[in-house]
């Protein structure tokens, strides 16, 4: 889900037998972008959860809209037999100016491309990356391993969830890649890079990286949204001025 004038990228993977996890993927992404809009109409919105006191207010928005997501899950998995256990992953972005916002649970990912490079700005909650972390597991061994598809944190599972939030300063000439597990599972960053730095357009570049994933195995669902901050900035700019000059 993209929402430019809000600000804010969503991908989330749902998890769970049947259509479950389309539903809870579906309800995380309603329920994140209703709680960011109904905050922009009422700034005084109180917050879901802790605040957060080392990252800004958009920052603990963001936060308080993943943790919104995972009461509406959580509540719908209860509440009928064949959406038990339902769930799902999400990563999240919310621009204001120039800073960037990032929160996730579970296995999706975000990715900064920046002068002709490209860094992760998420860090999977899932059983190999726990296992990597330790030392012990290499990322080869990971990519083989028959577990790597299990994830440590989602949304729905508890009442509580655990949201990763940082924050990251970015610049006009800026792309930003949230995808799913479903690409980088058979998608080498190198490869991803490749098709990022090239001169297609973002659906154009958005499909490739698709078709990359299916080549690749293509056992999962494959989710990506491209931003180029480039037109995202100019916008956020333009609408500021239009402010000020009214004013």
């Amino acid at each position: 889900m993209a929402d430019p004038p809000l600000g804010l990228y969503v991908v989330c993977d749902g998890m769970g037998g049947g259509n479950a996890g389309e539903i809870a993927s579906a309800l995380a992404v309603e329920a994140i972008h209703a709680h960011l809009a109904e905050a922009v109409r009422h700034p005084d919105l109180p917050l879901i959860g802790p605040c957060d006191a080392t990252v800004s207010a958009p920052a603990n928005r963001l936060a308080s809209a993943i943790r919104a997501a995972n009461d509406v899950i959580h509540r719908e998995s209860w509440s009928r037999p064949d959406y038990a256990g339902m769930g799902t992953t999400v990563v999240a972005a919310l621009l204001r100016e120039e800073v960037l916002a990032i929160a996730h649970v579970g296995d999706s990912r975000l990715y900064l491309v920046r002068n002709g490079t490209i860094q992760a700005l998420t860090t999977d909650h899932s059983w190999v990356a726990e296992q990597i972390l330790k030392g012990f597991m290499t990322e080869d061994e990971a990519e083989r391993s028959p577990r790597r598809n299990i994830v440590t944190r989602a949304l729905g599972g508890e009442s509580s969830v655990d949201v990763e939030l940082t924050e990251v300063p970015v610049t006009s000439g800026d792309m930003l890649l949230l995808c799913s597990d479903g690409l980088t599972r058979g998608v080498r960053p190198n490869d991803i890079l490749h098709i990022l730095n090239g001169s297609e357009d973002l659906p154009t570049m958005s499909d490739r990286l698709v078709a990359m994933a299916n080549e690749a195995g293509g056992d999962d669902n494959t989710t990506v949204i491209v931003v180029a901050l480039r037109d995202e900035l100019q916008a956020g700019l333009w609408e500021r001025l239009k402010k000020r000059f009214v004013a």
